[in-house]
């Protein structure tokens, strides 16, 4: 995918965020990113590393950052103790108007990433996305092993939060076989 057209898809993904109550930071949209692209299989082509607040692309990182040069995204302030989220600009809505088969193509992608973190905070996004690292790396083991994993991986993370965060993901990509399967 060319780079203009993987801006619209980041900028109608973070719009569609934001229209469903995302705080829209950039954890929000790393981890929206992740799903969009390992779980859909959205061909954006971010190399993901599990880092620490689970899977993270610096590629993405840098992307973002050259999208607020080039006035596609700005960031809004809010207020202490929350950090800045980043807000598509009317730069953004005309990019996305040269681009409307691929919005379209992915329009169902989008909606499903945008529904499924509907309200998810930087922790239950941090989970959820190492349970869909752990479970794409993991080809052997049930879903108990799989939360062994993201615990031995982030202490932090309970037990049971860790094996909540993996039946999720596994309902999630249920669901989202459907879909992909219908782009295929």
């Amino acid at each position: 995918m060319k780079r203009l057209q993987k801006a619209s898809i980041l900028a109608d993904l973070a719009e569609r965020m934001r229209d469903h109550g995302s705080w829209c930071g950039e954890t929000h949209i790393q981890k929206a990113v992740y799903f969009l692209q390992e779980l859909l299989k959205v061909p954006l082509g971010y190399r993901y590393m599990l880092y620490k607040h689970g899977p993270f692309s610096f590629d993405l990182r840098d992307e973002i950052t050259e999208l607020r040069v080039y006035e596609l995204f700005r960031l809004e302030t809010r207020p202490v103790p929350y950090g800045p989220s980043l807000r598509p600009t009317k730069n953004a809505e005309e990019l996305k108007s040269r681009f409307p088969k691929t919005l379209n193509n992915y329009e169902g992608h989008l909606d499903f990433v945008a529904k499924e973190l509907d309200g998810k905070g930087v922790a239950d996004l941090e989970r959820l996305a190492t349970a869909l690292y752990v479970s794409l790396e993991s080809k052997n083991g049930g879903e108990e092993s799989r939360a062994k994993q993201i615990h031995a991986l982030k202490p932090h993370v309970s037990l049971d939060s860790a094996l909540n965060a993996v039946k999720e993901v596994a309902a999630m990509r249920q669901k989202a076989e459907k879909l992909v399967g219908e782009n295929s």
